[in-house]
């Protein structure tokens, strides 16, 4: 009896297990299967996503193609634009000297009202230059005016410019503000250069071709001025430098380049002085040579609009007489007299062609109608100084740290009626 109840235990214990293991392998199979959808979805998924991130890199570098062909298009375009504009400057300045365009020249109304106060100007004029007028006897030529010693030097002139007739790049010296110039008296060939808006060491150099040639300042000769500069404003004449001398009163400094000393200075009589050029704020004062002489370029509070301009006895640096001109300080960048008239160049902002769009002769003897625009050829960016030789008709320019020679051609002023 007891045989036969082990026997139905064990038989009820191992249908248990069975069932047991049954239900866990089904358990194990379901779990499994859900397993197997799961990762058949993320394949899935993965797949999509693959496939979805291959063709957006696709359409990335289709994108990025398509870009680099619009920016070699652009670039093309560029370059055909600037030979265009190239080769529009050059048809422009070919125009300008066969037909030259009216320029914005004002002079006194006083003296163009009538013919003969214009004739009693000019004799005056002529009376405070210390000569006759043209085309009386005892008038001197330039080349002869430049050969006399300083105090019989002056003459009258009536030339005027008509164009820019050649332009010549020496190098590239220095800062992008700075100057370069020569002594228009006597028959030295020294190059004098002035590097900076402010600095006290000149650069003397013997000849052009020193300058030209050297990389460096080791064949110039060096003085260090007793005072700082400021501006470009400086001129040589007659074996002496003219300079502004940096401090609140602006003071004219006389120096002689041979004794290496002080000869003379003054505070000119200009009060609150505003910066002369709207391009160049570091010049207040501009002191130019022409053939008639010393004279200061200026503004003042009092007319801050307009460019004011003077007369100077280079001997005992004095004001002989002083001009309000029309000429607007707004976009101008610098200046220069020929033969007593003022020339104001303008640019822009952004540099562009550099153009004489003022002109004011003191005398009243050019006509308004007739003056014709000069073009200056565009190379970098804005004249800091443009420095006027009335014995070779030639300017010498700063550039952008470029110096740069600009011949002048000229014509007599009756010729503009």
């Amino acid at each position: 009896m007891a045989g036969i109840v082990a026997c139905v235990f064990l038989s009820c214990v191992t249908l248990i297990n069975a069932q047991a293991q049954t239900a866990f392998l089904e358990y194990i199979q379901g779990r499994m299967g859900v397993l197997e959808d799961r990762i058949s979805q993320w394949h899935d998924q993965s797949s999509r996503y693959s496939s979805e991130l291959r063709e957006f890199k696709n359409q990335v570098l289709k994108l990025l193609e398509n870009i680099e062909k619009e920016r070699d298009g652009l670039r093309n375009e560029m370059e055909n634009t600037n030979i265009r504009v190239d080769r529009l400057e050059r048809e422009v300045d070919y125009i300008e000297t066969q037909n030259p365009a009216p320029s914005c020249v004002e002079v006194d109304e006083k003296l163009t009202e009538l013919h003969i106060e214009k004739k009693k100007k000019n004799e005056k004029y002529a009376k405070l230059i210390g000569c006759p007028t043209a085309g009386t006897p005892g008038s001197l030529e330039i080349d002869e005016m430049l050969d006399h010693p300083p105090n019989i030097r002056k003459s009258y002139c009536s030339d005027t410019i008509s164009q820019v007739n050649a332009m010549k790049i020496l190098k590239r010296f220095g800062t992008t503000a700075g100057l370069w110039t020569k002594d228009p008296i006597g028959n030295s060939e020294k190059i004098y250069v002035f590097d900076g808006a402010g600095n006290d060491t000149l650069y003397i150099f013997n000849r052009m071709k020193e300058f030209t040639l050297s990389s460096s300042t080791r064949k110039a000769s060096k003085i260090k001025l007793p005072f700082p500069w400021i501006g470009t404003g400086h001129v040589v004449y007659g074996g002496n430098l003219f300079y502004i001398r940096q401090g609140d009163e602006f003071q004219l400094i006389k120096f002689n380049l041979v004794n290496k000393t002080v000869v003379d200075s003054a505070v000119l009589p200009i009060e609150e002085q505003v910066p002369v050029y709207g391009l160049s704020k570091f010049n207040y004062i501009d002191i130019v040579a022409d053939e008639e002489g010393l004279w200061a370029i200026y503004a003042t509070k009092e007319n801050e609009k307009n460019i004011c301009l003077a007369k100077l006895d280079p001997n005992n640096l004095g004001i002989e007489q002083m001009w309000d001109t029309p000429c607007p300080i707004e976009n101008a960048e610098s200046a220069f007299v020929v033969c007593g008239s003022l020339y104001v160049v303008y640019n822009t902002k952004l540099p562009s062609r550099s153009r004489i769009q003022c002109v004011f002769d003191v005398s009243g003897t050019i006509s308004s109608e007739n003056v014709p625009v000069v073009y200056f050829p565009k190379r970098y960016g804005a004249h800091s100084s443009m420095k006027y030789n009335p014995k070779e008709k030639q300017i010498y320019a700063w550039d952008d740290g470029y110096q740069i020679l600009y011949k002048l051609s000229m014509k007599p002023k009756e010729d503009l009626y």
